[in-house]
């Protein structure tokens, strides 16, 4: 029987295993992936005690900080979660079943689609959803970027190191980015901002050659490009913690007060998958550091005896 397991091994997740180590918990941390969505950034200049550092590196020193304690680190899917009547709860790989008296869910998001013609076809063919991950491949070539939050402006300036043209293209009449990075942009000469459109399909023969806008862009709706980088945000990956019951916003996050619980006894939330509306790395860690403390509090002032056996 565990104190604590943590559904997710992003930086939210290793953070809080970090605190229930020192807490003295017995915590396992398990992911189908350990590291989330911040070792696919590439430069992190807002993480206090890195002026720059990129997303793999700082994962990578959080990882190792979080080993110094005893804790368990499973790299395998999570399936099913069970409440059992006594209050602990029960979490199911594919073939383990691991009890544990409390939960905190740090699961993060996955990225949203664009759900067009040709975008499935055409995925890691042309289309990509992380430019980190794929932009080196398309050096001295026209690609670009869909969306308009700063994400998508870090993003483009990215590209921009490796490809000769990028636009943004976004659905409406300005884009979202920080200050900084909006001046980066309007600031680069390689990167075009194509306003007020929607791709409508993307085309190619082995690889994305050209997509169709909604509208006419310097005489066309066709616009020849090499390869298209979908940033238009995240879907949160909750179904888990609905299985038990736990509250859910209406876009999918999970709702969480000021203490990182949820509404029920004894199962926590953390980073991208909660419904704060500021998300960011040190934002996550912080949600993670605040369960830990509550969990290692429950434990020990409100837990119920839980007469749950190990019969599987």
């Amino acid at each position: 029987m565990y104190d604590v397991i943590i559904v997710g091994g992003g930086i939210a997740g290793l953070g809080a295993a970090i605190y229930c180590g020192r807490f003295q918990l017995k915590t396992a941390v398990v992911g189908e992936k350990v590291g989330g969505t911040i070792i696919l950034t590439d430069d992190i200049a807002n993480y206090p005690g890195f002026k720059q550092i990129s997303g793999m590196d700082l994962f990578d020193k959080v990882q190792e900080h979080a080993q110094d304690y005893d804790i368990e680190i499973i790299q395998k899917k999570v399936n099913n979660v069970e409440k059992c009547k006594d209050g602990c709860f029960k979490v199911k790989t594919k073939d383990k079943t691991l009890q544990t008296k409390t939960i905190i869910f740090a699961t993060g998001t996955e990225w949203k689609k664009l759900n067009v013609p040709g975008e499935k076809e055409f995925e890691n063919k042309g289309v990509h959803y992380c430019a980190l991950c794929d932009a080196p491949v398309y050096k001295d070539k026209v690609l670009a970027i869909v969306g308009g939050s700063d994400s998508a402006a870090k993003e483009s300036l990215l590209l921009s190191k490796y490809g000769t043209q990028v636009y943004i293209i976004y659905r409406n009449e300005k884009i979202r980015a920080e200050p900084i990075n909006l001046k980066r942009v309007q600031e680069n000469k390689k990167i075009q901002i194509i306003n007020n459109t929607n791709i409508i399909e993307i085309k190619g023969d082995k690889f994305v050659n050209s997509v169709t806008l909604d509208k006419e862009y310097n005489g066309s709706k066709e616009l020849k490009l090499d390869a298209v980088f979908v940033a238009i945000g995240h879907t949160p990956i909750s179904d888990l913690a609905k299985q038990i019951g736990v509250s859910i916003d209406k876009k999918g996050y999970i709702i969480t007060n000021d203490d990182s619980a949820t509404n029920l006894n004894g199962v926590y939330a953390a980073g991208d998958i909660t419904n704060s509306k500021f998300k960011q790395a040190i934002t996550g860690v912080a949600e993670g550091v605040k369960a830990a403390y509550n969990v290692y509090e429950y434990i020990n002032n409100e837990l119920p005896v839980c007469g749950c056996m190990d019969d599987e």
